[in-house]
């Protein structure tokens, strides 16, 4: 839960481990993803979709036929969830922990874009806040967390995407700046942080997420392994996530 100063606290924790380790912040953060911006044509926003959950019912049916069996829809918008977290949360997490302030995440201001056939990377949302709408750290450490639990009875309840699925895309999302240094800085330090800046948000994704060490090409280093997993791999293009925690064996092979 965030107290008074505990954003500020994180913030700090994370710049000195980054100091210590000869990495320049505003270089790392600067050159890290932003929000996506899209310039497809916009479908409806996310507040839109709040509304009428039918939209996304409709949308995913005409952009992935395969939709029309039960378990593919559910995995098709556990995907779409996805990648809204990561594409859009994670980027502006990492703006917090770059200027110690960000973009006040506003549904209104979140859109689902039209599907590129020529690419399946691209990122399905696009985000156009302004940058004048900044919230300091704390106030932007509740504001995420209660959207996060506004949310999620529209994917659970309506879409019948996992607790599991969900909290666990929206702890990545909230990683994202350890995520970019997860072999270059002190292993036990950065699971310890990343763990304990998960539970400043009043909301289900610490438990969903363990950052743990590992040895990849005998060097160590620190992973977030999910406790959930977004099924991306029952999709004709998709693959086992590199940090599904439930199906290890096929993700480490």
């Amino acid at each position: 839960m965030a107290g008074a100063e505990a954003g500020t606290d994180s913030l700090a924790d994370y710049h000195n481990l980054l100091a210590r380790h000869g990495l320049d912040r505003n270089s790392l953060l600067t050159s890290a993803p932003v929000p996506a911006n899209r310039q497809q044509p916009a479908l409806f926003s996310l507040a839109q979709l709040l509304d009428t959950p039918s939209r996304l019912e409709k949308q995913v049916l005409e952009d992935y036929p395969d939709a029309e069996q039960p378990r593919l829809h559910r995995a098709r918008v556990s995907v779409l969830h996805q990648n809204l977290a990561l594409q859009i949360i994670g980027p502006l997490v990492i703006r917090l922990f770059r200027d110690g302030s960000s973009i006040d995440l506003n549904p209104e201001r979140i859109f689902l874009c039209r599907k590129d056939s020529s690419s399946e990377e691209l990122s399905r949302w696009h985000y156009s806040a302004s940058d004048q709408e900044r919230l300091e750290s704390d106030e932007f450490i509740r504001v995420l967390g209660k959207q996060m639990q506004h949310w999620y009875p529209l994917f659970r309840q309506q879409f019948g995407v996992s607790p599991g699925s969900y909290w666990s895309s929206v702890g990545l999302a909230l990683g994202a700046p350890y995520s970019l240094v997860w072999n270059q800085v002190n292993v036990d330090e950065l699971c310890q942080q990343a763990s304990a800046w998960l539970t400043r948000f009043e909301c289900e994704a610490n438990r969903y997420i363990d950052w743990i060490p590992a040895q990849f090409s005998h060097q160590r280093c620190a992973i977030p392994q999910r406790r959930g997993c977004c099924l991306k791999y029952l999709l004709p293009e998709g693959s086992y996530c590199g940090t599904c925690g439930i199906y290890r064996k096929e993700r480490l092979g």
